[in-house]
This record gives C-alpha cells, structure tokens and sequence, in this order.
C-alpha cells in the first residue's frame, strides 16, 4: 500500500479560465506562478503549487496531486500498483518544481498524480485577495462513496474519519480529519473544493471580501458536526461550490485514535463515527437551496 502524507493541487478544466483566475486572484488570493497557453499555475503566500486551470469545453476536476514520503521512488510506487492490476506511468515535469510524477486513474475516471520531490514555486505576481492558507481538500461526488472511499484506504492509504448516513465519507491522509470526501452522486464531478483560513479574523475578513464582490455566502458561519470545522460556502464563476474554513479536528496520534479534545466535542472522546439524524452542527443554520441543488448529498447534510 502507498501511503499519502498531503493533498498539494488539484487541476480543473474550465471554458472561462479569464474569469477563474480574477476570483481566485483577486478573492481567494492565489499568486500566478507560470501561464502557457490554455493553462494557468497558482500558488498560495507560502510559495506551493495549489491549482491548475486549463482551458476546456466544461468546467469539471481532472486530476488531484498528492505528495508522498520523500524517500520514495516512482519506480517502486509504480510496481506496487502493477501489483494491484492498476495501470500508471511516470511522467516529467507534470509541474514547476515536480521532477517527477507517478500517474493513474482512479475508479471514477479521475487522474491521480504522486510525487516525492518538489520545489517552492514564488508567484511571479502580487498576491492580493484572502490569501488563504492552503488548499484543505477536495470532496469528490461518485456513485459508491464507500467503493472510493475503499480505492483510496487500499491503494493510497487514507483513514476513514467519519461518515454521515450512506451518503458522505470523509478521509484523511494526516493529522487533519479530512483532505479528501466523496459524496453519493451520479458522476465525478466535484462537489466542493476547500481553501483553509487562518483563524476568526481571517475568517470575518473572508465574509466581509465575498460581500463587496457580490458572491452571495450559501452556508455559513456554520460549525459542522463533522471535522468541527467553521465553515462558509459560497459559488466561483464557473458553478463550482467553494468552502472556507478553520479550526478542522486534528488527530495528532493515529494510535490513540480520537481527535484532540475540544469544548465543542459532544463525544468525549471524539472518535471517528458516523453522523445519524438532524442537527448535525454545533451551531449555524442549514445550506441555501442554490448550494444544494446540484447535490441531493447536500440536502440536509449538516
């Protein structure tokens, strides 16, 4: 089994890239880090690869860029694939700063890429907007949220943090309690994409941003049951369902088990579970009907 130890970037295709890259310039705060022809590169204040978008005929996630130990080589993830009847190859300069990538598909059509070695990459613009942190992760829809949430346990070594219903699984590869999420839908498509903020403050200036620039916030303040993460979603241009956050559940020793004890904690100790019945927040009202409509997952999820 492979072991991921972060999510780094993710690429989306997108049919107005103009449009993309002035949101998460001037709102998210990325920093352009390279252009070429149908393709930008963004990067956070800490000078890390974080987004990619390239010009397509429908805005829909591509392909989810992983770091592995540093001591890995490609050549041997590749034969531990083989070993599991997976197909993959190793690719050059997937990346600024990436030698080398190990690339495959996973169940749902997505392109997964690992790589062990990498280099800061500096904006070659300012950074203006939020400037957020990082991205925190990426929440996928499939078909059989359990069949992924299994591909990413067995193959790549994501720990199932908690589960609402049948209908959402969320997976860590660290400490954090969750980097990756797959909720029941009929495609790949994503179904949010997480950037981390700071702290309060950050946060209050996040809300204060998307008002001056018209993004109508869809949910939130809330602090979910789940993660305990406090949380605010709004829409990018291209439809795509945006979440900012902090304060995520950590679990700091994966032989203890439970995630860092908190106030807000109802279980005592918080363990990884899975979340039944309403309310599942701590506080917060439910998602607007515009943040739910392209997800059936999100109806009631709290």
């Amino acid at each position: 089994m492979i072991k991921v130890k972060r999510l780094r970037h993710a690429t989306f295709t997108s049919p107005n890239i103009e449009a993309q890259l002035d949101y998460y310039q001037s709102v998210i705060g990325l920093g352009v880090i390279g252009r070429s022809d149908g393709r930008v590169l963004l990067g956070t204040e800490s000078d890390e690869l974080t987004l990619v978008l390239e010009r397509g005929a429908a805005p829909y996630p591509t392909s989810i860029a992983y770091e592995v130990a540093p001591d890995l080589d490609p050549a041997d993830l590749q034969r531990s694939l083989a070993s599991l009847d997976i197909k993959s190859e190793i690719r050059s300069d997937t990346a600024p700063g990436i030698p080398k990538a190990l690339v495959f598909d996973d169940p749902d059509g997505h392109r997964i890429e690992l790589f062990s070695k990498w280099e800061f990459c500096k904006a070659v613009e300012p950074i203006r907007g939020l400037a957020v942190a990082k991205l925190g992760h990426v929440a996928l829809c499939s078909p059989d949220p359990e069949q992924a949430a299994k591909f990413f346990g067995d193959v790549l070594g994501f720990r199932v943090s908690d589960r609402i219903e049948e209908n959402f699984v969320f997976l860590r590869c660290g400490p954090e309690q969750h980097a990756m999420n797959f909720a029941r839908g009929t495609d790949g498509r994503l179904h949010h994409l997480a950037f981390e903020l700071r702290d309060a403050s950050h946060m209050h200036q996040a809300c204060d941003l998307l008002g001056r620039n018209q993004f109508q916030i869809l949910w939130g303040p809330v602090r979910h049951g789940p993660g305990h993460n406090v949380a605010v979603y709004h829409h990018d241009p291209d439809r795509h369902l945006i979440e900012l956050y902090y304060s995520m559940d950590l679990m700091l020793d994966e032989e203890l088990g439970y995630f860092e004890p908190r106030p807000w904690h109802h279980d005592r100790p918080q363990r990884p579970k899975t979340w039944v019945g309403l309310p599942r927040d701590v506080w917060g009202v439910g998602p607007a009907k515009e943040a739910t409509e392209f997800s059936p997952t999100m109806r009631g999820v709290k």
